[in-house]
């Protein structure tokens, strides 16, 4: 081999690439989003189930309940239920998008660049980063007023600087989130895998602080909120394909982190040992606790941070705050930073590297989440809570997100055969369009039609179909769009 010439070498079931100057030099390649070598593939099983645990575990997936019960009208049993369909359902694209991932050690957004092109991957990968960067802001937030709290119950003057003060730990905590992800992907394992074990304790404190005062079986007898004579499958659906969406944005990037499992069995199973259950646990104990809270604590209260924040100790508020900084790190780091982080690098990696990545997501995250930053120092009003977005955000992106994910499944598994050209996809006019035609007309359909469904109103079937289940009509008509263009 010539120093400029780039070679592809397979070590076990892992392709490996050494870079040569052909490769160094193309103007589509960083050594960030590069593919990792056999040696750092060190991700065990329980890596990547730590992973989950520390992503599950934190408050918009507490908050979930409160969003199932309050704005899909379901009952409490029929929440959980929810929950766990949802969450079975979403290791499909899970598990079968991590596949080119763990073979090739490559990012989302390169494993992109297979089905809408060399150019036409940053389409589908900043529609990601977007929706990501929303919810860093989101996690922020939250994070910001667990610090808030923390300091409120350590220092006397702290909590009345109410509003002020929640800007204050957002901005504290924006700079730890930024912090963790410079440091790169061996110190988000890390935190993943001593993060875990806390948040299960934080989780199980809640249990045993609140089972005495409780009756779980009247909890599960409540009934739905949603009108009596309302059809229950389309209020199941559309709260199913929220929950979906939850984790739809990760079934499309979970590439990110399985480019670091020692092996396909490793991710898989991971993924099996760490989502579904944590998801349903932690879900459920939000379910349950948001019903509950009235009679713990006086008033209905659907995020973990300020029910605790109600408990009259101060040494269990102040470690419980702790434990949820720590929850909210992890969560946001590993599902919310990592992705746009990689999507920025490959719009221009010559000039975009993970740390003008990661500070790129993070002035965005603040910018989204400007509109209550403003409302909490009083330079705003407005009666959009963040728990009224979503019913309609969760929705709504996971019709977007779909007809990627189905694109990505197809695209490896049936048209590709699970074979790459990895040399190709770093490299401009080397096998892999700029453009990828088939890819953007099978993404553009059912996004089109579901901004039809949206504009149409919001009953009937249609808009039932292409939006309230959009995810699940959007991923399978986007995959057999694709399907057949490659085969035609």
């Amino acid at each position: 081999m010539s120093p400029g010439e780039s070679r592809i070498v397979t070590v076990g079931e892992h392709i490996e690439l050494e870079v040569g100057d052909d490769i160094a030099t193309s103007p589509r390649y960083n050594e960030d989003i590069a593919p990792t070598r056999a040696a750092q593939r060190t991700w065990s099983r329980w890596n990547v189930a730590s992973l989950w645990v520390g992503m599950a575990i934190c408050v918009p997936t507490y908050t979930l309940g409160g969003v199932l019960t309050a704005y899909f009208g379901l009952s409490v049993s029929e929440a959980l239920w929810t929950i766990f369909a949802a969450n079975v359902i979403v290791l499909i694209p899970l598990t079968l998008n991590a596949y080119p991932g763990t073979r090739y050690g490559i990012p989302c957004p390169v494993v992109l660049r297979a089905s809408f092109g060399i150019i036409g991957s940053n389409v589908p990968a900043l529609i990601r980063a977007i929706v990501a960067c929303g919810w860093f802001g989101v996690q922020t937030l939250f994070g910001g007023i667990a610090i808030h709290l923390l300091f409120s119950a350590l220092f006397d003057g702290w909590a009345a600087l109410g509003g002020t003060g929640e800007v204050i730990g957002f901005f504290i905590f924006w700079v730890l989130n930024i912090t963790v992800v410079i440091r790169g992907s061996e110190s988000i394992k890390h935190l993943e895998a001593w993060a875990a074990p806390l948040l299960l304790l934080v989780a199980s404190g809640l249990i045993l602080w609140a089972w005495p005062k409780v009756s779980v079986s009247e909890l599960l007898a409540t009934p739905p909120t949603r009108p009596e004579d309302a059809p229950v499958f389309r209020h199941f659906m559309a709260a199913l394909t929220a929950m979906v969406g939850f984790w739809a944005t990760l079934s499309l990037n979970i590439p990110d982190f399985s480019r670091f499992a020692r092996s396909q069995r490793s991710q898989v199973i991971g993924q099996i040992i760490g989502l579904p259950l944590t998801m349903f646990l932690f879900s459920g104990l939000g379910v349950l606790l948001t019903a509950a809270s009235m009679t713990l604590v006086g008033e209905t209260i659907s995020d973990p941070i300020n029910l605790i924040g109600r408990i009259d100790s101060t040494l269990w508020v102040t470690l419980a705050m702790l434990i949820i900084i720590v929850a909210t790190i992890s969560t946001n780091t590993a599902a919310n930073i990592v992705s746009p982080t990689n999507s920025f690098q490959n719009i221009a990696p010559k000039y975009i590297n993970e740390a003008r990545g990661v500070l790129l997501t993070g002035v965005i995250g603040i910018a989204l989440m400007s509109w209550e930053l403003f409302k909490k120092l009083g330079w705003l009003e407005s009666d959009v809570s963040l728990e009224s977005l979503y019913s309609n955000w969760l929705i709504g992106y996971s019709s977007l997100l779909g007809p990627i994910a189905g694109i990505m499944i197809v695209d490896y598994f049936l048209v590709k055969d699970q074979a790459y050209d990895l040399l190709a996809l770093y490299k401009d006019n080397a096998g892999y369009p700029a453009w990828n035609i088939s890819g953007l007309v099978a993404f553009a359909i059912p996004v089109s039609l579901t901004i039809i469904a949206i504009i149409s109103g919001s009953s009937g079937w249609y808009h039932d179909w292409f939006y309230s289940y959009g995810w699940f009509t959007g991923s399978t008509l986007g995959g057999v769009i694709y399907y057949i263009l490659n085969r035609g």
